[in-house]
């Protein structure tokens, strides 16, 4: 089982890159967890409700890892949830860190905040030394958990064609790993 989180600032892309890929690759495709379950409340969320998010998150990577081959795409990823509850709680689970190293991925495509800010009432970093500063985040990270990762960048087409040239590159250069 090969999984690849996409990951990044808000409304870079992440969604509409993991539905390409898996369309493209013919395989799974997870949905960001947070989404749905956030744009349900009737209220705002809660530390709580972070903890109902990374819960589901785990355990739709504990289902996946019970496949023994194939290639998978993930929408967001445990990090950024880490990330969230830091900056919004100062504080996360001890579980949700050895979540990130049990599921670590084997590569990360790190979408780069070049796209315009799209509004939408469930995002709360729309500026640019926003977005700059949870990429920085979120690479760093990265790169702490000792995972290969590349960075996405570019629009429309071009962003899909590099996506794809980074995973064609993976996969070829792994066949026997």
């Amino acid at each position: 089982m090969k999984k690849i989180v996409i990951t990044g600032p808000e409304s870079t892309g992440k969604s509409d890159l993991t539905n390409f890929l898996s369309n493209h690759y013919q395989c799974s495709g997870i949905a960001e967890s947070s989404r749905g379950y956030i744009s349900n409340l009737k209220r705002p969320y809660t530390y709580n409700d972070l903890l109902h998010i990374a819960n589901k998150q785990i355990d739709d990577l504990e289902k996946i890892s019970n496949k023994s081959e194939g290639l998978v795409f993930f929408d967001t990823g445990l990090i950024v949830t880490k990330i969230w509850f830091l900056e919004v709680y100062g504080q996360f689970p001890d579980w949700l860190e050895y979540g990130i190293i049990k599921h670590k991925p084997q590569l990360y495509l790190l979408c780069y905040y070049d796209l315009p800010w799209v509004f939408d009432p469930l995002r709360e970093n729309g500026s640019d030394e926003r977005r700059a500063y949870l990429f920085n985040r979120y690479q760093e990270e990265i790169i702490k958990l000792g995972c290969e990762y590349k960075i996405i960048t570019g629009f429309n087409q071009e962003r899909f064609k590099l996506a794809i040239q980074f995973i064609d590159n993976y996969l070829y250069s792994n066949v026997e790993k």
